[in-house]
């Protein structure tokens, strides 16, 4: 699929992934770009870049409603990257119901709400939705478990928009990286990719149209070792 003269729309696109996806779309020719933030305060900063075809957008993927508005603001667009997400930290044994909450409510119904309502513009564009999940949705590890499970969830969603839209000839595509260097893992030491590689390769994977998409060298290695056993990773990531 082809990212030149697009119109995309990017979730929490005012830093880490979000932030390399709009400069690296514009690099590969895409007409307009939405760069969406949830809070209004940080539409400043997606829209410091200067370029005319950044369209900084204030978006809460939360609030159903909301979105609802944006998209028929937005019916050019051909091109959805769900991007934004949060990470609470914890076991699911004994995390508290409002880190469940506040987890699936952005990562999972998040996705939901931006997709449905974009569905009428994607269709009629032909255009693409892509997601951002996680090389922990394939599985889990300690400490981890209510994001794993609601990206796991959002895994699952994913592969419902490529049934559902099949017919609608909108490509969906899975989006799988491994750590990278975002204020998400801020502190936390270990090998981490650079979010425009990842930003990258995720822009190649489409013009290749692979539908699931590892975008760096972790996600690419763990990713092959799944393929062959997965209960051996299961296991592997159990003991982390």
């Amino acid at each position: 699929m082809k990212i030149e003269n697009t119109v995309a729309l990017v979730t929490g696109a005012n830093r880490g992934i979000g932030a390399a996806l709009v400069h690296a779309l514009l690099e590969r020719g895409a007409s307009k770009v939405y760069a969406a933030a949830r809070q209004e305060a940080d539409l400043a900063t997606v829209g410091a870049k200067g370029d005319r075809r950044i369209v900084p957008v204030h978006l809460d993927v939360t609030n159903a409603a909301h979105v609802a508005r944006v998209a028929g603001q937005a019916s050019d667009v051909s091109m959805l990257f769900n991007n934004a997400g949060v990470l609470n930290f914890g076991s699911v044994l004994d995390a508290p119901p409002t880190a469940f909450n506040q987890n699936f409510d952005v990562n999972f119904y998040g996705v939901l709400n931006t997709t449905r309502a974009f569905a009428p513009a994607l269709t009629k564009h032909h255009g693409a939705v892509v997601n951002i999940l996680t090389l922990v949705a394939l599985a889990s590890m300690p400490g981890l478990g209510v994001y794993n499970a609601s990206k796991a969830a959002a895994w699952s969603l994913t592969q419902s928009f490529r049934a559902d839209f099949a017919k609608r000839h909108v490509k969906v595509f899975g989006v799988f990286p491994g750590a990278v260097d975002t204020d998400m893992l801020k502190g936390v030491e270990m090998p981490k990719a650079a979010p425009a590689d990842v930003a990258a390769a995720v822009l190649k994977g489409i013009e290749a149209d692979a539908e699931d998409i590892f975008p760096d060298p972790m996600s690419q290695q763990l990713y092959a070792h799944w393929a062959s056993d997965h209960k051996a990773v299961e296991r592997q990531f159990a003991t982390m």
